[in-house]
């Protein structure tokens, strides 16, 4: 079975117009401590200023080169990290600001699936157990409900309910994968999540794995962030598409309408280095290779952040940082370039 065969995409799944998650000028800040005293000596912009949704049942993708924020945002979500400012709607309850128990009440229904699998799996816990910790942790069910959890589980996620006295060393990536996956479900949680889960696997199993969470998603009726790298399989599960680059997001659009029309000039770099399986257009294509590199995160460029490496520069993006603003029906973009949808004529 070819790869394009095997990543057919699912026609059941249809995302609801009702939001589950809501950003609003969400920051993530690192400070910097220098010297004996460690005193704050500035403090590294991670995440910087973002606000968008996701409709319950889509999935969100999130890309972006490396040291964008990508994943800090996916952690700030889901409270792994605290917000320095901005509001994490989910379902109606703020919870950027909650603290203690009523966090802790939240916890069950956001989930993380993590990039590497072995480095998430305890070495030391047994597959049952690994699976059952979430279970354990609050007090979910009781010793022989949490077994027959666990089976149900790992059958959930095709594998075999009688492995669950292996260890995380006895199974390939894809296997261990498969097993971060069903921990993360143990719980029954509505939003999960997903940081370049297929980015550690071989080419041949990524298929297998993001086809696994797509039919996760119709049954369970479960809502992602997929946080990606690989633009050609994001262009295959995301309902959506948000491109971030140093702490902002540039553009968010549905898929087809980014892939087929990019606004910003970074996301037409991005796009430009996709591979069309079609050899003739292929061979027509223009790269756009930005040259230099992504400025320090401490330090941002005045103005627009893509202006050290923009190929369509104009001196307004070098003093004013643009608005991010809907600039056409569920389309968002942010560029002094594009007015209303159209590019402008600025030169």
């Amino acid at each position: 079975m070819s790869l394009e065969t095997a990543m057919a995409r699912p026609t059941h799944h249809v995302p609801s117009d009702e939001t589950l998650v809501s950003i609003d000028n969400l920051k993530v800040h690192f400070p910097i401590h220098k010297g004996i005293l460690r005193r704050k000596a500035g403090a590294v912009r991670a995440v910087d200023g973002l606000t968008f949704e996701i409709k319950k049942g889509e999935t969100l993708g999130l890309v972006g080169e490396s040291g964008c924020g990508k994943s800090t945002t996916g952690r700030a979500l889901l409270r792994l990290y605290r917000a320095s400012d901005g509001r994490i709607i989910f379902d109606g309850t703020d919870i950027a600001s909650l603290e203690g128990d009523a966090l802790r009440r939240q916890r069950p229904r956001m989930q993380m699936i993590f990039q590497d699998p072995q480095a998430s799996l305890n070495p030391r816990m047994t597959v049952g157990a690994i699976i059952a910790e979430p279970l354990v942790e609050h007090g979910v069910m009781d010793a022989k409900g949490r077994k027959a959890r666990v089976r149900e589980l790992l059958d959930a996620v095709g594998l075999n309910p009688d492995y669950v006295n292996r260890y995380p060393h006895e199974f390939s990536g894809g296997q261990r994968q498969r097993i971060g996956i069903a921990r993360a479900l143990a719980l029954d949680p509505e939003f999960i999540v997903c940081d370049e889960p297929i980015a550690a696997l071989d080419v041949s199993i990524q298929a297998q794995v993001v086809n696994l969470l797509e039919d996760l998603q119709a049954k369970l009726g479960l809502t992602y962030l997929f946080i990606s790298h690989d633009l050609s399989m994001v262009k295959h599960i995301a309902d959506r598409v948000a491109v971030m680059y140093l702490g902002k997001i540039v553009e968010l659009a549905d898929v087809e309408t980014l892939f087929a029309s990019p606004k910003h000039p970074y996301t037409k770099a991005l796009l430009s280095a996709v591979p069309v399986p079609d050899p003739k257009v292929e061979a027509n294509r223009r790269r756009i290779i930005l040259t230099g590199d992504i400025p320090d995160p401490a330090n941002p460029p005045a103005g627009c952040r893509f202006c050290t490496r923009c190929p369509e520069v104009f001196d307004r993006c070098r003093v004013e940082e643009p608005a991010w603003r809907e600039v056409q029906p569920g389309r968002f973009a942010a560029c002094h370039r594009v007015e209303g949808g159209e590019a402008s004529s600025a030169t």
